[in-house]
């Protein structure tokens, strides 16, 4: 199986993408998506901005490697009674039976970012935008002291090196590869633009139950907690999550969790 689809569908990412849901409803809202647009929302998930687009009027398909996220968003469409909306499974690097100049928006947020051969990546979404359409990607920032690249950053550190030729997913979180990245898919530099901007998880409970969460349902952290069971530091691995989550707590109650991270909102102009 595909390593990308095999980390995506081995835990249930809709468990922690209930946390995400305003913060998703509040990007749609600053992204120009209107009626009769069509929008391509590119490791989709359930649809965490994939429905809110519809619920705005477009016309979006929702692309996902996973099987089981593609499977709950039209599950979520169809009991929101969204007939403009579908999902589909398809792979970021290779947008098979997508025509070209298809999409007035194409939309990634926290997807597409984690598919491998970013230049393909970057190309395929250009291919299927048309002129006068607009990219918007959202990628964790690479070091960033905020919550997701701190996660990512200690289940690293609990797990065995990557492959030979690995391409970390958090490149796209750094300016320079971004526009590397889509400068070799024919964008104009003063066509990419991208701004650092925070994205809030909102959990009903304590820190230490959201990173429960982490533990069971979200691909990555379930990889290295099996790696550290190997080597009995899983309770070390533990420990610093849970030291992590408190630490960004920013609710007024110990007993929920509202944790803003940062993330770099990529805007390309397609012409």
């Amino acid at each position: 199986m595909n390593p990308n689809k095999a980390l995506w569908e081995k835990g249930d990412f809709t468990r922690l993408a209930d946390c995400m849901r305003d913060s998703g409803a509040a990007l749609v809202d600053g992204i120009g998506i209107g009626p009769d647009m069509k929008v391509l929302d590119l490791g989709c998930g359930d649809g965490t901005t994939a429905i809110p687009a519809a619920q705005k009027g477009a016309d979006v398909l929702g692309v996902d490697i996973a099987s089981n996220l593609v499977a709950a968003g039209n599950a979520r469409a169809a009991a929101m009674s969204l007939p403009n909306i579908r999902f589909q499974e398809g792979d970021a690097s290779a947008l098979t039976g997508l025509e070209d100049n298809s999409f007035d928006r194409v939309v990634s947020i926290f997807g597409a970012m984690f598919a491998p051969q970013p230049y393909d990546v970057a190309a395929e979404m250009v291919r299927v935008t048309r002129p006068g359409g607009r990219i918007i990607m959202g990628n964790w920032i690479p070091g960033d002291p905020t919550l997701i690249a701190q996660v990512l950053k200690v289940s690293a550190s609990y797990t065995p090196p990557p492959p030979e030729g690995f391409v970390s997913p958090v490149l796209w979180g750094k300016e320079d590869e971004v526009r590397a990245r889509f400068a070799a898919a024919g964008i104009a530099d003063a066509d990419i633009g991208a701004t650092r901007e925070l994205y809030t998880f909102r959990f009903d409970g304590a820190p230490k139950a959201f990173v429960d969460l982490f533990r069971t349902y979200y691909g990555p952290t379930m990889n290295a907690f099996e790696a550290a069971e190997k080597d009995g530091r899983a309770d070390a691995l533990y420990g610093e999550l849970v030291e992590l989550f408190e630490r960004e707590n920013v609710s007024a109650s110990p007993e929920t969790t509202e944790i803003p991270a940062a993330f770099l909102k990529v805007v390309v102009d397609v012409s």
